[in-house]
């Protein structure tokens, strides 16, 4: 099967309502990997407030640290649950649930069964990468979410506070952590496009997530080497952390506005070479 095959007849017309995104999402939220993904995230909070709660809290420091204050209220709180995932964790599962759309299916010798019902490789890829990203959004929103409502509820609504001693109201300080996240989320759209891309190049789901999770560890690396001057700036990490800008009585979003520039120029720019590779493909599984 290539990718120049054309299909004729009555089931070239039904072939654009093949795989509807409904089906597809029911069938990924019947995984294991998926169920134990977002309930781990929304574990991780408890977790969290444990590690908190039987933990010396006495660091010998002056001045408050991120930890002491993401103790003293519900959205301070959010803010170290965030810092904790954003450069690693959010990565994972990113890099999870895209790295594992067409490497699966090739795995499991299905792919080219797909294909054949049929399914159009640009649907079939379209379908898939839709419905990653809604699970992505998904375990993204949950950490979030429940750690605004543990710490509201076991530390208090009081003001989001920074460690330069600006504080922002609590209702100021939960829409500002709502725009965090939908930053964080933004940003991650390059990691879609690597683990995307290195899934229809692989047929082995492990190795397509763990490439991307390997180009996210070696783009940080590089962030950090001052040698490198404004080159670093193209570095799909390197505004990672831009959202923290929004923590500030005053935002300058210009940095936020980089970094989720940046991120879709490389989502993009993976993407459309996925496309390119998968259509091209020969499907052997």
């Amino acid at each position: 099967m290539t990718s120049g095959d054309v299909r004729l007849g009555p089931r070239q017309a039904s072939s654009g309502r093949t795989l509807p995104v409904r089906i597809e999402l029911l069938r990924q939220l019947r995984r294991r990997r998926t169920q134990i993904t977002v309930g781990l995230f929304a574990l991780l909070p408890v977790i969290l407030w444990i590690a908190f709660s039987v933990g010396d809290d006495s660091s010998g420091q002056a001045g408050l640290s991120l930890t002491d204050l993401a103790q003293t209220s519900g959205p301070n709180f959010v803010v170290f649950a965030l810092f904790s995932s954003a450069s690693f964790l959010f990565v994972v599962v990113v890099a999870l649930f895209f790295g594992d759309t067409v490497a699966s299916e090739a795995s499991w010798s299905s792919l080219r069964y797909l294909l054949a019902i049929p399914v159009p490789r640009v649907r079939l890829l379209r379908q898939k990468v839709i419905v990653a990203g809604l699970l992505s959004i998904t375990v993204i929103a949950v950490l979030p979410l429940v750690a605004l409502a543990l710490g509201t509820l076991v530390y208090g609504d009081g003001p989001l506070a920074s460690p330069t001693g600006e504080t922002l109201p609590y209702g100021t300080g939960v829409l500002r952590l709502l725009l965090a996240t939908v930053y964080v989320a933004l940003q991650l759209t390059w990691v879609a496009g690597v683990a995307t891309l290195l899934s229809v190049v692989t047929d082995a789901p492990l190795g397509a997530v763990g490439g991307a999770v390997l180009v996210s560890i070696l783009s940080q690396i590089l962030d950090t080497v001052d040698a490198l001057g404004s080159i670093r700036n193209v570095l799909p990490t390197h505004y990672a952390f831009a959202w923290t800008d929004l923590l500030t009585a005053d935002v300058d979003g210009t940095e936020m506005a980089q970094g989720v520039l940046a991120a879709l120029v490389w989502a993009v720019a993976f993407g459309a070479t996925a496309v390119w590779w998968f259509r091209r493909k020969d499907i052997t599984s």
